[in-house]
């Protein structure tokens, strides 16, 4: 069933609760390189989600029992902080937590060449310091940065982002209020250059045509977030560069 709206989300000349226009996305920035004890990490802000993702491995499987043979075990843990939500969170790993760590993982596993590393692990941990909707999309996003900021070989990066339908207007990357007063949301995760879709998703109700309509708003929103992936992995290796040369 539709999710009911008791609040206007969306006035009449299309301007949303944040100022933004349907198909706009938040502002978004991604840093790479932020943790030096990590192989490889990442910080993205999106709208008022911050997240820290840090990346270690390949490394020896723990427990053993739970190696692969032939390719790498991708493990992602998605956790959000006491502190990150209104209401304070408890430390401990919710059902949605273990259900997010695990969409990650199929998410980002089609991007990363984990046959190139039999007999190991590669350990992805997601911590949302504060959350407002699309934490699943944005974890992902930053999570391939890491891997990328890592060295491990990919096919390409995993870029994510929602669109969904609020007061009957279809809307691009959703903030909390949004995604839990509005009529649907549809997280999409992208490899933009190869054009697969890795992660489809959608809670709500949408006709066929309107279902047509948003998937094509978000790959176009993945897109866009995928030209910011990739210039902070740039700075990153610029910033590497330079130091060396120093």
């Amino acid at each position: 069933m539709p999710r009911k709206t008791t609040k206007k989300l969306i006035d009449k000349k299309g301007v949303r609760v944040d100022g933004r226009k349907p198909n706009e996305l938040r502002s978004i920035m991604i840093k790479a390189g932020v943790i030096e004890n990590a192989d490889g990490s990442a910080y993205i802000e999106q709208g008022r989600n911050k997240i820290l993702v840090g990346v270690y491995g390949p490394r020896e499987v723990h427990p053993r029992h739970l190696t692969q043979l032939d390719r790498a075990l991708l493990r992602c843990r998605y956790h959000m902080a006491p502190f990150s939500v209104d209401e304070r969170k408890s430390p401990a790993p919710s059902r949605r937590e273990q259900e997010l760590s695990k969409v990650i993982t199929w998410a980002i596993e089609p991007s990363v060449f984990t046959d190139r590393f039999p007999r190991t692990s590669l350990d992805v941990f997601i911590e949302v310091l504060e959350a407002n909707g699309g934490t699943r999309c944005a974890a992902i996003t930053a999570a391939s940065v890491a891997l990328a900021d890592a060295g491990i070989p990919m096919r390409d990066l995993v870029a994510a982002c929602a669109a969904g339908k609020v007061g009957g207007q279809l809307v691009l990357d959703l903030m909390d209020v949004e995604d839990k007063m509005g009529d649907a949301d549809l997280p999409v995760a992208l490899l933009p250059s190869l054009n697969v879709i890795t992660l489809l998703q959608m809670d709500g109700e949408l006709s066929a045509d309107e279902f047509e309509k948003a998937l094509n708003l978000a790959i176009n929103g993945c897109q866009q977030i995928h030209m910011i992936q990739r210039e902070a992995l740039k700075t990153r290796h610029i910033a590497v560069k330079q130091a060396v040369e120093e």
